[in-house]
């Protein structure tokens, strides 16, 4: 049989139950890792990253659902789905693995097929996820996706993450050591009204933060009963001359250059506000029509503003 590029981490303090399950999943051809306490968990985790890990949730020492908590706060290991194995009569215990962080569980004695089907469903479901995240982490974007019933914190790219660290001190404060990521309250509530909005089949408003002279907007952009994916836009001087600088490959100072210059400033307040003279910042604008290829302020007016909201 070939073998899977896919891999599944098996945690469990009972020797018997992880030959078990090692056979059943290396002969579907996954490659698998075991772990026979918690501890060892985080740290397999943590070096192989496997797509998926199977937690037994009663174990001596840190239990199975101390362990999910850890693996969810750690940045590093958030990201991989846990499926919890626990007894049949333990319902309390489905309860404590959802709170924990975990995204499915299976009931014991296990069974083989059973396993192999929930691994190969979140196996799937995180590759495509983590397609999607690479993707926007690629192109420098802040997303954020959120499960609509609860409203939980399911992904974020990194620049997101560091606007909800900037905008909201206490709550990302609040969070650092929590394996369940809630929303900040306002976005909570924003979110409220936007599935009210969307429900009624109207418009979705946005939401905008302030904090000085800068401003984070929030929009939806996908809505669907699996998740609600939110972009968010910071919008100050620094961000956009960043952006307009990524977007079409100009330096730093041709950036600030194109950016006071679309903001209507003449080479003279340019000059003024860069510390420098009204003939440079007219070298600078000859570089930045090249790159762009056009000839005029309007012209580079209207290509910005094509591109890029301010």
């Amino acid at each position: 049989m070939s073998r899977s590029t896919h891999s599944v981490l098996i945690v469990d303090d009972v020797p018997e139950n992880l030959a078990y399950l090692h056979d059943a999943l290396d002969e579907s051809g996954y490659q698998v890792y075991v772990a026979n306490s918690g501890e060892m968990a985080l740290q397999v985790a943590q070096l192989m990253q496997p797509h998926v890990i199977l937690m037994d949730a009663m174990m001596p020492g840190m239990d199975g659902f101390a362990t999910c908590r850890r693996i969810k706060a750690a940045a590093e290991t958030q990201h991989i789905p846990v499926i919890f194995m626990t007894g049949l009569t333990e319902v309390e215990h489905v309860t404590m693995a959802f709170d924990a962080g975990g995204v499915d569980y299976v009931t014991k004695p296990v069974r083989p097929a059973e396993v192999l089907a929930r691994v190969k469903a979140h196996v799937q479901n995180a590759t495509k996820m983590h397609q999607a995240t690479s993707a926007l982490d690629a192109f420098g974007q802040a997303t954020i996706a959120i499960l609509p019933g609860d409203k939980r914190l399911i992904w974020q790219t990194p620049l997101a993450k560091q606007y909800l660290e900037h905008y909201f001190p206490e709550w990302a404060a609040s969070m650092a050591h929590l394996a369940v990521q809630t929303l900040p309250p306002l976005i909570h509530q924003w979110l409220e009204n936007c599935m009210q909005q969307f429900a009624a089949s109207q418009p979705m408003t946005g939401l905008n933060v302030s904090q000085g002279n800068a401003r984070l907007s929030l929009s939806v952009a996908s809505p669907n009963e699996e998740q609600w994916v939110l972009v968010l836009r910071e919008h100050s001087d620094e961000a956009q001359i960043e952006s307009l600088g990524k977007l079409f490959q100009l330096t730093k100072r041709e950036s600030e250059v194109l950016y006071w210059t679309v903001k209507g400033k003449t080479n003279k307040d340019v000059g003024e506000i860069l510390g420098t003279s009204p003939r440079t910042i007219n070298k600078h604008l000859e570089h930045v029509f090249q790159k762009l290829g056009v000839e005029t302020r309007t012209a580079a007016a209207s290509l910005v503003a094509s591109k890029i909201k301010f």
